[in-house]
């Protein structure tokens, strides 16, 4: 009987093993680091929306520490992190697969994007249907602690999306 005992524990534990460690955005940020306040100040002013070239014309947005320290404990780590989503491919069947995931939402499209150790570069085969930018996601998949630069903002973390799926309240 203990045998048998001790050959389920032992055929179990890969099931166990592989459940993703579900992080927070302050995980992402190195103990004793400075912890930046997000910068929630809209980038255009909405009231000239019917100026669209005025609002284009302005200078971008500067990134609050593109180079802040990451944590490096979290490489190769299979993790799950909530966030939004902002698109850097949309195909045109109106799904992304590969974007940025960030803490809250607007960063790096209405408001300055967040430091780079609060941005995951996120590349993904299955992509995600946008169809409201409002709804934020959970991600799974294995962290890579590898900086990367798109158009909008550095990341300081890289991640292969395996799911996908709605961030739904509890």
């Amino acid at each position: 009987m203990r045998c048998l005992l001790l050959i389920l524990m032992f055929l179990a534990t890969p099931l166990w093993a592989a459940e993703p460690r579900e992080l927070d955005w302050p995980a992402l940020i190195p103990e004793g680091a400075p912890v930046i306040a997000p910068q929630l100040v809209p980038l255009h002013d909405l009231s000239q929306i019917g100026d669209a070239l005025a609002a284009e014309s302005a200078p971008a947005a500067q990134q609050q520490a593109a180079h802040a320290p990451v944590v490096k404990a979290l490489d190769n780590q299979q993790v799950k992190l909530p966030g939004y989503i902002v698109p850097l491919e949309v195909s045109e069947e109106g799904r992304t697969t590969e974007f940025l995931l960030v803490p809250y939402y607007g960063a790096c499209i209405h408001v300055p994007p967040p430091p780079s150790n609060q941005i995951v570069h996120i590349f993904s085969e299955m992509g995600v249907r946008i169809e409201d930018l409002y709804q934020p996601y959970w991600i799974e998949g294995r962290m890579q602690v590898k900086a990367s630069s798109s158009e909008l903002a550095d990341a300081g973390y890289q991640m292969s999306a395996e799911k996908i799926y709605a961030y739904e309240l509890k």
